[in-house]
């Protein structure tokens, strides 16, 4: 049925019997079942928790694409399908569902290669089985760390393919916490280099989704942290340079470019960009001379001055002559007044 209130208040609603559908986001593109009951409404999992789920995935024809006996991840960080972290966090411990999502909240128009067409959608079993606060990151190991941090930047990768470049910025967000995370277990030196190098990956990738969303001010900001550790980053300086050029600062971004290309020069895509944008600088400088002719009053393209036939640009209007040459007088026959006067 088609829901007025709100997921939570829908889901209360109908927690109490398994063979209504609740429509998760009114909008009929997501809905889920309560097949088997679970253990109460208190016993829903919460946001940032992990939890772990039995998965059946099946196409519109029945054709099982996906199947899991114990996937686990944390609940609202984008780790799963959206229909997923939609619905599971609306599950009670031990329920079993049926969901039914439009392929926007699953693999979308690109699919999955090779078993889940473009634009499909799924229908997903799942039972809740476990929930469980996350580990703090203070007490994870340097490869512990390292292996959840690239989990998150895989999946901001996956949302980066699929043109999500909002929730790509999320998980890139989420990677760089946990890389920047304060920590009580001590790293041996590859582990240190190893984060760093997680770390400059999530920025470039972070840079390119904003670039995408024409967010420059923080693409900016990402760039230069990859260049604050390694200033020959030929991703950062391209990304950079590209930030500066959609920012109409051909001139800064030029030398940046040239930089790239200098580092890798069988780039085909830095010369294809610095060539247009040598090619965009040219024309603004033109544009800009033009406008300096014309406030300096000299439209002429030839620059030849012009020849004066009635008076010189610098000669005084005979009315303003006149009028001085009164004032003058004026101040001679009052200076002879008052000397007559003494």
């Amino acid at each position: 049925r088609e829901d007025t209130q709100s997921p939570e208040q829908s889901a209360g609603d109908a927690a109490g019997d398994p063979q209504e559908w609740l429509d998760v986001l009114g909008n009929g593109l997501l809905k889920k079942k309560t097949l088997v009951a679970g253990q109460g409404v208190d016993s829903r999992p919460q946001k940032g928790q992990d939890v772990t789920i039995r998965l059946k995935a099946t196409l519109e024809d029945g054709t099982v694409v996906e199947e899991e006996p114990a996937l686990t991840f944390t609940l609202g960080d984008c780790d799963v399908l959206q229909a997923l972290d939609l619905c599971v966090q609306l599950m009670e411990m031990g329920e079993k569902a049926l969901i039914v999502s439009e392929a926007k909240y699953c693999y979308g128009a690109q699919g999955r290669s090779p078993d889940i067409p473009p634009n499909a959608s799924l229908t997903l079993e799942v039972e809740l089985l476990a929930a469980q606060d996350a580990p703090d990151l203070e007490l994870l190991s340097g490869k512990e760390k390292i292996q959840l941090a690239n989990r998150k930047r895989e999946r901001g990768n996956f949302f980066y393919q699929q043109a999500d470049y909002v929730l790509a910025i999320n998980s890139y967000d989420i990677a760089l916490r946990i890389v920047g995370s304060s920590s009580k277990v001590d790293f041996s030196p590859d582990e240190e280099a190893e984060l760093l190098d997680v770390k400059v990956k999530c920025l470039n990738n972070l840079a390119a989704s904003q670039l995408k969303l024409d967010h420059f001010k923080a693409a900016l900001k990402s760039c230069n942290l990859v260049l604050e550790h390694q200033p020959e980053n030929i991703k950062a300086l391209f990304r950079k340079g590209k930030v500066l050029a959609q920012q109409g600062e051909y001139r800064e971004a030029i030398p940046i470019l040239k930089a790239a290309l200098k580092l890798e020069p069988s780039n085909k895509t830095i010369h294809a960009e610095l060539s247009k944008l040598v090619k965009k600088h040219a024309d603004q400088r033109n544009v800009e001379t033009e406008m300096y002719r014309k406030m300096l009053g000299n439209p002429s393209a030839a620059g030849t001055p012009r020849k004066c036939k009635d008076k010189l640009p610098w000669s005084i209007p005979w009315k303003w002559l006149f009028g001085a040459t009164a004032i003058a007088l004026g101040g001679v026959a009052l200076s002879v007044v008052i000397a007559a006067r003494n």
